[in-house]
């Protein structure tokens, strides 16, 4: 799909009410087919490569989250969606907040899976870790990076299969792209009027062994006023891979929930 000059790829799961899922950083749509394929039953699920990712386009110069906010929007415009549910891990997480900010009457209720509202890093050791990341990424290849992070995610010998799958997909990432798309993570934030403005009914999911703790998600659905928490234990960043069944009965309750909540509204007399 063109999208600002440049070309948006997506695939499409299911029939029903439209989802829209965002991948995390060096992801791609395809990766959530664990969720699409339990819930196309009763939901379209609408999987788009973010720019910079997958089939979509990786151009040159700096990419935001914001842009990204902005070319996504645009896609579930050309679908004919105007409102629409989402779920975001990750840096799809911060894409889905920044568009909870822009287009607010367009989503309809939104999941955040280990993701946070500001990403820049503060400390000296976390700067240390960025610095690593980059300068493993540079110097020795993205399969390299994805060995590296195929080890803290997907730690247990049960495991192995979805580490090698997980690392051949890594390596296939265009190293630019990924370091243009790694920036713009870390340079995003919400403010917290901006996460209190959004009225948006909202499930975090949270890893309690996530890299932000689980504190950090407690803070923000405390400043968020439709906003409630979810934990899976013994789980990781990449949750929706290492415990999908967990993720997926989460997800189908939240929008029975969502749905239910609004049936209900339009059959009860106001007040």
């Amino acid at each position: 799909m063109p999208n600002h000059n440049i070309n948006i790829h997506y695939n499409i799961v299911g029939n029903g009410e439209p989802i829209l899922f965002l991948h995390g950083l060096g992801s791609q749509g395809i990766d959530w087919e664990p969720q699409a394929n339990y819930l196309k039953s009763n939901y379209k699920c609408i999987l788009p490569d973010l720019r910079g990712h997958g089939k979509s386009d990786k151009p040159k110069g700096e990419y935001s989250i914001r842009q990204m906010a902005d070319d996504i929007s645009l896609l579930m415009k050309s679908l004919d969606c105007p409102q629409f549910h989402v779920v975001g891990i990750s840096m799809g997480g911060a894409v889905a907040f920044q568009m909870a900010i822009r287009d607010p009457e367009t989503i309809k209720s939104m999941v955040i899976i280990n993701s946070i509202s500001d990403w820049r890093m503060k400390t000296l050791g976390e700067k240390f870790k960025l610095g690593q990341r980059k300068l493993i990424v540079r110097l020795l290849g993205m399969r390299k990076m994805g060995e590296v992070l195929a080890g803290r995610l997907l730690p247990k010998p049960e495991h192995e299969s979805l580490r090698l799958n997980f690392i051949d997909k890594w390596a296939k990432n265009d190293t630019n792209a990924y370091l243009n798309s790694l920036n713009a993570l870390v340079n995003w934030s919400l403010t917290p009027e901006e996460l209190n403005s959004i009225k948006i009914p909202t499930l975090l999911i949270a890893s309690d062994l996530d890299y932000a703790p689980v504190e950090k998600k407690e803070k923000i659905v405390s400043q968020m006023p439709c906003a409630e928490l979810k934990i899976i234990t013994d789980a990781r960043h990449g949750v929706t891979i290492e415990h999908p069944k967990q993720v997926n009965t989460l997800l189908e309750s939240f929008f029975e929930k969502i749905n239910s909540s609004v049936s209900l509204s339009s059959v009860l007399p106001p007040l």
